[in-house]
């Protein structure tokens, strides 16, 4: 079985390619812990294929926070980030949200009409 994570990204914020990139990375480690606790045989399979990741893009707050929904109710290790707000976003703001690690045919019910960002 292959194993994926997914990073979805709000795309309507307009955040630098630097902050982007760090949300990102907070989404994915985030995900990566919680998919360690709840699922630890899908991240130790997903750890030994290499840690195949997939970053996504989402149109607003309201896809991503149903994204998440649909996620947790899918039984998915997810992991939303809200911002700091010490940079470019007020703080709180959603900017992220990693899924996984899972089997990709389980993220994909979530994930797969979503363009590559």
């Amino acid at each position: 079985m292959d194993f994926k994570q997914v990073i979805v990204v709000r795309t309507d914020l307009k955040m630098s390619p630097g902050k982007t990139c760090a949300q990102v990375a907070h989404a994915s480690h985030s995900a990566a812990e919680a998919g360690k606790k709840s699922e630890k045989k899908w991240y130790d399979a997903w750890w030994s294929e290499g840690q195949k990741k997939v970053v996504v893009k989402a149109a607003g707050a309201d896809e991503l926070l149903q994204l998440f929904r649909d996620a947790r109710a899918n039984s998915l290790p997810c992991y939303i980030v809200n911002d700091a707000g010490l940079t470019e976003l007020a703080p709180g703001t959603t900017t992220t949200l990693g899924i996984g690690p899972a089997p990709n045919t389980l993220i994909d019910k979530v994930t797969g009409h979503l363009k590559l960002l």
